[in-house]
């Protein structure tokens, strides 16, 4: 609803229709979930009205015939909603793997836009405070000798799968879980391109040279601002040379290897909420073996 965000009275109207469901954040990000159900607690237009109606709201847009909007409660504002509500706490990289698709996509686009509104209360070239328009999608600067627009930006980065013959490359980081590997990723810099930086970065990170990357799919990743792009590549060789600022530890992994290790419980994988997790799938399936299925046996 792009076409309808600046229409003041229309946005107005669908935050007082009944049917309205208002997606509320804390300070920090999270969302309120209900108390017996995996799924959001949404706040209702009489309750926003009547106790929280000094939060400003953003529009999400339209779906289903229903305006979905979400707004940010200050920590007193959280606890009063919680004790009206008996809604509990939850993050989005835990919503990821319980809520539905609709309800996760509305949380990971509130958590990002509100993380830019967050970040963009006064103008990058002035200094000067912004305000917030077209229902939250746009902020002015207030400086009249500048009145600079700012928009909602996205922080892009690539994710890659590299296989060579019959194995594949995964890494890991200081810090991860004991046995988890993943497949590696990293910011495109400047002036690059997507699969120019899928080479910089497998190189920068393992050492191993890539001859070539084809695009696979691609992840919103609100945590804050970026969306994953994903590739599957070749190698030229399978020479690692880790750097110590980078990885941990990167190795070529073969199909029996990650079998297993995911059985014995010594390799543990992304969750199925990230692009890695299905560039890793995307790899095992075209090699005849079901990553959902290795998942779901290690947790029996």
């Amino acid at each position: 609803m792009a076409e309808r965000r600046e229409d003041r009275l229309w946005v107005e109207e669908q935050e007082r229709h009944p049917d309205t469901r208002f997606l509320v954040l804390d300070a920090e990000g999270n969302a309120f979930v209900r108390a017996d159900a995996e799924s959001p607690q949404w706040m209702s237009p009489t309750m926003r009205a009547e106790r929280f109606g000094d939060i400003p709201s953003t529009l999400l847009g339209i779906a289903g015939g229903t305006a979905w909007f979400t707004l940010v409660a200050d920590e007193a504002q959280a606890e009063l909603f919680v004790s009206l509500s008996g809604a509990r706490r939850m993050s989005l990289r835990e919503a990821g793997l319980l809520f539905g698709a609709f309800e996760a996509g509305l949380f990971a686009y509130a958590k990002g836009i509100t993380h830019w509104q967050r970040q963009t209360r006064f103008c990058s070239q002035c200094g000067a405070p912004t305000l917030v328009l077209a229902s939250g999608h746009r902020m002015q600067c207030t400086n009249p000798d500048g009145a600079h627009l700012h928009f909602p930006r996205t922080d892009a980065a690539i994710i890659v799968i590299v296989e060579d013959g019959d194995a594949c490359l995964l890494g890991r980081q200081r810090g991860w879980p004991p046995g988890r590997y993943s497949t590696l990723a990293g910011f495109i810099e400047p002036g690059e391109s997507l699969e120019d930086a899928v080479r910089r970065e497998v190189r920068e990170e393992s050492g191993v040279e890539v001859l070539h990357a084809t695009y696979h799919s691609s992840q919103p990743w609100p945590l804050p601002a970026s969306l994953m792009v994903g590739f599957t590549a070749t190698a030229k060789t399978r020479e690692i040379r880790l750097r110590d600022d980078e990885l941990e530890d990167a190795r070529w992994f073969t199909v029996d290897d990650i079998v297993q290790g995911m059985a014995s419980g010594t390799l543990g994988v992304p969750p199925p909420l990230s692009v890695s997790y299905r560039l890793i799938e995307h790899w095992l399936r075209s090699r005849g073996v079901d990553l959902d299925e290795l998942t779901a046996a290690t947790r029996r």
